[in-house]
């Protein structure tokens, strides 16, 4: 059954590292069991001389019953834990990185005590893999940014209001207007369009008619914030972005969007219903580190974030 598990894994990510990743062992054993597999059934599943990897005829044909055969053993074994979700054997968790350092190993220590014979698989991603690891059911349970579009069958657990806000250089002391209408003369350093957080941000501008023109993208918060403090941008961005990176706060100042406020909201998504109950009890205890990790601080910094930048209790 590993085996099939593992060949599924492969044909969906196209790589042995992304299986490894997904099912918690190494490169090594995952290309053993994929090697195992095609000497049994005497036929390549996988060609292996391309990058990505794709499945040959034969496992394209094979990976059909796979999928049934695996799909009636995860029915089966949701049956067994319908009747004490406590039990669940296995929970694929990602996180976004924005919360990785502090509120991920405090989840991680009270899922494990609440759950002490589950083995879990522990991810980060950013917010739109998170999604479609959930969509796809390759993923239980995820804390991402919610997408404009609701995921069918997946439920959803609010947890935080992140409001976008302008991240300046803090010896530069000019209106926010400044910033936006390009006389504060250091350039704007974009988000990733491609990412939620990236689009997010552009649909506010679209609407708003702003055209802020820039040849920095990134995918890195740190790497934004890491060149603001030196003098060198401003970005827009959210509370919990900047308290994530404190070696920079000192040289980083928040100021209010001078414009129409917007927001991200950030929740718990769980795909597998016999996770739910578990899936409520993460969204509380993630509230709660929220309040003390991140709000707390940021609030008694920032206090005109107070009414903004808060829980969602759902």
């Amino acid at each position: 059954m590993k085996w099939l598990s593992v060949f599924r894994y492969v044909v969906q990510s196209g790589t042995v590292q992304g299986a490894a990743e997904a099912t918690g062992q190494s490169i090594s054993a995952v290309s053993n069991q994929l090697k195992a597999l095609e000497a049994h059934l005497g036929v390549p599943l996988m060609d292996h001389s391309r990058r990505p990897m794709v499945p040959t005829a034969q496992g394209l044909a094979y990976l059909r019953t796979v999928e049934e055969v695996l799909g009636l053993l995860d029915n089966a074994q949701a049956e067994m834990n319908a009747a004490s979700p406590n039990h669940l054997m296995r929970l694929r968790f990602a996180m976004i990185d924005d919360f990785e350092t502090d509120i991920g190993p405090e989840i991680t220590r009270m899922l494990a005590a609440k759950l002490p014979d589950c083995q879990f698989i522990h991810l980060t991603r950013v917010s739109h893999e998170i999604l479609d690891l959930l969509r796809t059911r390759d993923l239980d349970m995820g804390m991402a940014t919610q997408p404009q579009t609701p995921l069918p069958n997946v439920v959803e657990f609010p947890v935080l209001r992140d409001p976008f806000v302008l991240a300046v250089p803090a010896g530069m002391s000019l209106p926010p207007e400044a910033f936006l209408d390009g006389s504060a003369g250091v350039p704007f350093l974009r988000y990733n369009r491609a990412h939620i957080l990236g689009s997010i941000i552009e649909a506010q501008l679209v609407r708003l008619r702003l055209d802020l023109e820039t040849s920095f993208e990134f995918d890195s918060t740190s790497s934004i914030l890491a060149l603001i403090a030196q003098g060198d941008g401003w970005a827009i961005t959210t509370p919990s972005n900047y308290a994530r990176t404190r070696r920079f706060q000192s040289d980083v100042r928040l100021i209010p969007f001078p414009r129409k406020g917007f927001a991200r909201r950030i929740s718990i998504f769980v795909a597998d219903p016999q996770a739910e109950e578990v899936a409520r009890s993460v969204a509380s205890a993630v509230r709660s580190l929220l309040v003390r990790h991140r709000i707390a601080p940021t609030v008694e910094a920032y206090p005109w974030l107070q009414d903004s930048y808060r829980l969602i209790d759902g």
